[in-house]
């Protein structure tokens, strides 16, 4: 089978497609012939030698795919071959065949394509685990999300709003800004133009919003805490903009604020598949009502990964980069 290797860490033309022999599933795992699978910055993480995969998963990056199973292992017993399915995986996605724990595989929702479905798994799962439990959001509740634009983005926006909350969310242009009000945004900041702390205050009369989801990192969190209500939440997700900076615990302290944090792809299949289980009850049934909806901003074919990480790396795009194979 065809898979993109990460030949030596570096720019993105360290991608390069080479020939593997095609794998063969464990007993509690399904081979899957992949239609297409979603770019996301941990891939880019990955390839630059910052985000190296956990033990025993594929160095092959990509981490969600959408295919049809072709192979099952001997304890696979509620899917069968020809099963349409969508996969969070801890690598492999780049490439033509991928195997996935079998209790991981949700069914593509009804109406969507598989470049749709591509774009599903990684987002939702981060977006539910992060706002959802580990942020405590709740109807009526005001919700800021950093990098509105992003994979990331257009989805808690749109998960946000739908479960009832106020959502604010920064970008980087007017015309990211004008795309997420579209998603259902009711606060759209332009951070190139606009302090997104002051912008916040005046909205809800310095009220603050009870929950962030933060992408950035280093200087933005004194600032977040400035945003942030009393019994606020912040959840870290990733660090563009590093993972160290000096912080002043008064405000945690006098309004009594939560700091925490998570990362995905280290979390075991139990834990994954306790997830995959929320989406399935709790949001398919808004993607196949169209309530949410995965946004892709193009596709690539498989074997030019290298040109869809360089239009990651641009941030040029809003909304998903997905390889078709």
């Amino acid at each position: 089978m065809t898979v993109i290797e990460i030949a030596k860490t570096g720019d993105p033309d360290v991608l390069s497609p080479v020939q593997r022999p095609l794998p063969q599933p464990g007993c509690d795992e399904v081979l899957i012939k992949v239609s297409a699978a979603g770019v996301n910055r941990p891939d880019v993480m990955q390839r630059k030698g910052l985000y190296p995969p956990p033990p025993g998963a594929s160095d092959i990056p990509g981490l969600e795919i959408a295919g049809a199973i072709v192979s099952l292992g001997s304890d696979v017993k509620n899917l069968f071959v020809g099963d349409e399915v969508c996969v969070l995986v801890t690598g492999g996605g780049y490439a033509e065949y991928c195997l996935a724990p079998a209790a991981l595989c949700l069914p593509i929702p009804r109406g969507l394509s598989h470049i749709q479905a591509a774009a599903l798994p990684e987002a939702f799962y981060t977006v539910w685990t992060n706002v959802f439990e580990r942020g405590a959001l709740v109807r009526g509740e005001r919700f800021l999300v950093h990098g509105g634009s992003s994979g990331i983005g257009t989805t808690a926006i749109q998960m946000a709003a739908a479960f009832g909350a106020t959502v604010f969310t920064t970008a980087g242009s007017d015309e990211k800004c004008e795309f997420c009000r579209h998603l259902g945004a009711g606060v759209a900041i332009n951070y190139t133009e606009q302090d997104f702390v002051e912008v916040v205050q005046s909205e809800t009369g310095n009220a603050g919003v009870n929950l962030i989801l933060d992408i950035v990192g280093g200087d933005y969190l004194n600032r977040n805490l400035s945003c942030l209500a009393a019994d606020g939440r912040l959840v870290q997700i990733a660090l563009l903009k590093g993972p160290k900076t000096v912080i002043n615990l008064l405000p945690i302290m006098l309004k009594k604020l939560t700091l925490t944090g998570s990362t995905l792809r280290p979390r075991s299949v139990a834990e994954k598949a306790r997830l995959a289980e929320s989406l399935h009850t709790q949001v398919w049934p808004l993607l196949e009502a169209g309530t949410v909806r995965p946004i892709i901003h193009t596709t690539f074919p498989l074997k030019e990964a290298a040109k869809a990480h360089e239009l990651m790396e641009s941030s040029a795009h809003i909304g998903k980069i997905v390889l078709t194979v």
